[in-house]
C-alpha cells in the first residue's frame, strides 16, 4: 500500500480509556488497539515554540502518534492532497501509513507526542527530501 496510501488512509483511532477516580488509563495493544505488532516506541517533548518535527516519508514503516500530553498538529500530504490533523487527547492517535509524508507543528507548551512503529530504526526507510517524495509516489 505505501506509494498508493492517500491521505484518507490516515486514520484518527479512538483509544480504550478506563475511567478512574485516582486517575484515567490508556492500554495500548499490538494488533487490537492499533493495527500492527508494535517493534518500536519513541516521543518527542521540549520542542521549543514554532519548531516542526518529521517532516518525512516513509517507504515501510507505519506509525502511530499520540498527544500523550499537551497538543499539536499533524500535518499530512499524499503528494496530491493535504490536511491537518489536531491531537489534543491522550486516548485518540493517528495511523500514518508508510507512503505518506508526515511533519507534526504547532506544539503546545508542555507537550508530549509518543509514537509507536510497526518497524524498527532504518535509516534507508526515510525519505526527507520532498521532491524525492513525489517522485515516489508516481513511481
Amino acid at each position: 500500500m505505501s506509494k498508493k496510501a492517500t491521505i484518507d488512509d490516515c486514520k484518527i483511532i479512538d483509544l480504550r480509556k478506563i475511567h478512574d477516580p485516582r486517575g484515567n488509563l490508556t492500554p495500548i495493544e499490538s494488533l487490537t488497539d492499533v493495527p500492527f505488532e508494535i517493534k518500536r516506541i519513541f516521543y518527542l517533548y521540549d520542542v521549543p515554540g514554532g519548531e516542526s518535527r518529521g517532516a518525512h516519508a516513509h517507504k515501510v514503516d507505519s506509525q502511530f502518534l499520540i498527544a500523550a500530553n499537551g497538543a499539536f498538529e499533524v500535518f499530512v500530504d499524499d503528494g496530491v492532497n493535504q490536511k491537518v490533523v489536531t491531537l489534543n487527547r491522550p486516548y485518540f492517535g493517528l495511523l500514518v501509513p508508510p507512503g505518506i509524508w508526515a511533519a507534526e507543528q504547532e506544539f503546545s507548551s508542555g507537550s508530549v507526542c509518543l509514537v509507536l512503529t510497526d518497524h524498527v530504526y532504518k535509516a534507508e526507510d526515510y525519505i526527507r527530501d520532498y521532491d524525492a517524495f513525489l517522485k515516489y509516489k508516481q513511481e
